[in-house]
């Protein structure tokens, strides 16, 4: 298979392969994992930081098998109210405690006096670049290395915008100097809630910034409105987007979530091992061979 950017071992992306994201409730069952079956994991660190105990115990025993990644829930990077500089360097001191190889969040906000426990959408616009920009410098600064922002799923426009969602996302990785969390799923969401292409969308995105990738599942409230739940499983058009993100891009490491109505074990395992199979497909012949040296 011919990709457009053929990516795949041949860019410096903080782990490799397809991953699972570690939810508290299944961890007992999660344990049976092999690391032939998942490549890595992903928490939210808000959900594990200061946790000790029996699930402080239960989760050292997952990142010393595994590469971790951290996704974070409420660092609010585009909100009104100041950086919340104490919770970035308890993440990076949590970070050097696990050996976690790297942290994203949403570029997206969710407080202002108070936490308002929703992603809610920045307007686009030049002043909303440099704000949320400086912002990601700062927490880069405080962790020494860079981070990665999601594309986020969002149903109401902000008022007020300048440009278009692309648009926005690529000047603030370009002014911030960081990666993208290129989340398959939202792309689609989005495109079906705002009316857009989501292959003309993804494509406009820069390979460059890739980090890694997450796919998930959503609910149809209408014909015209998708949430973005993490609760069901992904669905056909959004495992064919990601054939076309790979075809494009080359594949990346890319990480299944699910956060609630979590099915057994073995059918989450199912799902990933279709992210592998693609990223086999996608990946350049050199890739194949280094991965089979591992």
């Amino acid at each position: 298979m011919t990709t457009a950017n053929s990516h795949y071992f041949n860019q410096d992306y903080p782990v490799h392969g397809a991953g699972l994201g570690l939810r508290r409730e299944v961890m007992d069952e999660m344990s049976s994992i092999r690391t032939d079956q998942v490549d890595f994991m992903e928490v939210a660190p808000e959900n594990w930081i200061g946790v000790g105990g029996a699930y402080g115990k239960k989760f050292r025993a997952f990142t010393e098998r595994f590469d971790f990644l951290l996704h974070g829930l409420s660092l609010s990077i585009g909100g009104p109210a100041e950086l919340d500089e104490s919770l970035v360097k308890a993440i990076g001191k949590f970070m050097h405690e696990h050996g976690i190889k790297f942290y994203s969040e949403h570029l997206s906000y969710c407080s202002d006096d108070g936490h308002l426990y929703d992603l809610l959408p920045i307007p686009f616009t030049e002043e909303a670049v440099h704000h949320v920009a400086d912002r990601i410098r700062r927490v880069q600064d405080i962790l020494g290395c860079q981070i990665a922002m999601e594309n986020a799923s969002y149903y109401t426009p902000a008022p007020g915008a300048e440009m278009q969602e692309i648009d926005f996302i690529k000047a603030v990785l370009d002014e911030a100097d960081c990666k993208l969390l290129l989340d398959v799923n939202n792309i689609y969401v989005n495109s079906i809630n705002h009316g857009y292409d989501p292959v003309a969308f993804m494509q406009a995105l820069p390979a460059e910034r890739i980090a890694y990738g997450h796919i998930a599942g959503h609910y149809n409230e209408a014909d015209d409105l998708i949430v973005d739940t993490h609760g069901a499983d992904v669905i056909d058009n959004v495992w064919q987007l990601l054939d076309k993100t790979y075809q494009h891009f080359g594949a990346f490491p890319t990480l299944l979530e699910r956060d609630f109505n979590i099915p057994p074990v073995a059918e989450l395992l199912t799902e990933v091992e279709q992210i592998k199979q693609r990223q086999h497909k996608y990946a350049i012949p050199d890739a194949i061979n280094e991965q089979a040296r591992g």
